[in-house]
């Protein structure tokens, strides 16, 4: 008779140092980030903006339909679990998110339109920012804690991977548009030293909370995206907001080698896409892309679509480009990136997830206070 996750975990800790066959506590990720990695959690927050629940979002990913995945079919995340062997984490707010099913899978907090600040995305009026999604990760320990106790709750939370990926949202929905106090409050660089302290801040929360192995993903040429193309006067990336995702990338990574010296019994890591994604962009068809400055679900010469939606018009190939709509790169880019990201953190056996597989079952708790 198999024992149930809980007994496992007890187990695990009652018969510390001991190997015992077939008794092994679960590890799962505990996902932290925005659209680029949101499966789910603003489609339950109804009065937010930021929404993947239309077609033809999804169109790639299971039955096809929307699943609140910002992209045709998988996320770099789903991509990276999947060729690592750690199960797909469902949204925090899917109505049958249950401790067992936390247990088995990890969550996924994310949510379109966050970021590491607050005030980030402030006009799509729901939305999960970081400093949010700490808060509901530290209600789930404490579910667990009430089904597990401390000690196992320790170890399995010690042993789960995190995975905390923002910081576009702080710049393209927030200090590069003036409506944003943050636009005149800071330079580019006091800016970018802000986002440092604050992530460090959140970071040094969920090692306190018992993050113990925890990746930060950086950021791409946000410059490069379609919105920034369309919105500049040549067509043309928008330079100034790739210098600054170099910067956030270059003060990030030096955060995270700081942390990862002095944090006990802790592994904290950097990783960014990049050189690798700028050069998608700049020579797709050394990747098998034929597009890279347009998105593949428009509304035709009608731009920014800013989403994308039933009216919309699909490209006649998906495959071949690198953005599924004005913000987000299509499963083929996610893939390319995935790849990097899993050489960057050195994960073994990683790269060869195929084309977009099923969702997992649904697997959600009851609604927190929405931000």
């Amino acid at each position: 008779m198999k024992l149930n996750v809980r007994w496992s975990c007890l187990l695990c800790l009652v018969l510390i140092g001991i190997a015992i066959e077939g008794v092994q506590c679960k590890v799962v990720q505990f996902i932290f980030g925005d659209s680029l990695s949101d499966v789910g959690n603003n489609m339950y927050l109804s009065k937010s903006l930021a929404q993947a629940n239309l077609p033809f979002y999804g169109i790639d990913f299971g039955n096809g339909l929307p699943n609140g995945r910002f992209t045709n079919g998988r996320t770099v995340a789903d991509i990276i679990g999947d060729s690592t062997g750690l199960p797909r984490p469902p949204a925090f707010l899917d109505p049958s998110l249950t401790e067992d099913v936390i247990l088995e899978s990890g969550v996924n907090y994310a949510s379109g339109g966050g970021g590491i600040l607050n005030e980030t995305g402030g006009y799509f009026i729901q939305k999960f920012s970081l400093w949010k999604q700490i808060e509901l990760f530290r209600g789930t320990k404490e579910l667990i804690t009430n089904k597990l106790g401390k000690q196992a709750t320790d170890k399995f939370i010690g042993e789960a991977n995190f995975v905390v990926a923002l910081g576009s949202n702080d710049f393209i929905n927030n200090y590069l548009m003036p409506v944003y106090g943050d636009s005149w409050k800071y330079n580019d660089q006091t800016f970018v030293r802000y986002l440092m302290e604050t992530l460090q801040n959140q970071l040094l929360v969920l090692h306190n909370l018992g993050a113990r192995k925890l990746m930060v993903f950086g950021l791409g040429p946000m410059g490069c995206i379609p919105l920034q193309r369309v919105l500049s006067t040549t067509g043309q990336c928008q330079e100034r907001a790739n210098k600054l995702a170099i910067s956030f990338n270059k003060a990030a990574s030096q955060l995270l080698a700081g942390l990862d010296s002095r944090l006990p019994n802790a592994s904290f890591k950097f990783g960014d896409a990049y050189d690798v994604v700028d050069n998608v962009i700049r020579n797709p068809k050394n990747y098998g892309f034929d597009n890279s400055d347009s998105p593949c679900c428009s509304f035709g010469r009608i731009r920014p679509a800013l989403t994308c939606l039933p009216a919309s018009t699909l490209c006649s190939d998906r495959s071949k480009y690198v953005f599924w709509d004005e913000y987000h790169p299509s499963d083929g880019a996610n893939q390319l990136i995935a790849n990097e990201l899993i050489k960057k953190f050195g994960f073994l056996g990683g790269g060869n997830s195929s084309a977009p597989v099923p969702a997992p079952e649904s697997a959600i708790a009851p609604s927190p206070d929405e931000e």
